[in-house]
This record gives C-alpha cells, structure tokens and sequence, in this order.
C-alpha cells in the first residue's frame, strides 16, 4: 500500500494529526511495520480526519 503522505508534515497542535495526510505520529512512525489491514483502517478514517482539521483551521 502506497504512503498518504503528501510530504505537508505539519502537527496540528490541537489534535496531534498531521495537516497534510491526516496521520497521528504514532501512525506516521509505525507506518511501514503496519500490516496491509492495520494501513488500510488508517487511510479509510483519513478524509474524515482532515475535513475536521479544516473546521478546527477554519
């Protein structure tokens, strides 16, 4: 499975998720020792992740 990383590596210092691809640093630092079915659970919650970051930048 690909990376959702779009190389945007900013925390949100309120919810500790990456404002570029969504991730937690936890998720980012675990990524590659992840099973394809752990991956696959993150990226399925990614777009409702970042539609909340940009109502809590908005």
């Amino acid at each position: 499975m690909i990376s959702p990383c779009i190389s945007l590596c900013i925390l949100d210092p309120e919810t500790e998720l990456c404002e570029g691809c969504g991730r937690s640093l936890d998720e980012i630092s675990h990524w590659s020792r992840m099973s394809d079915e752990q991956r696959q659970v993150v990226m399925n919650t990614l777009a409702i992740r970042l539609e909340g970051l940009a109502k809590v930048d908005a």
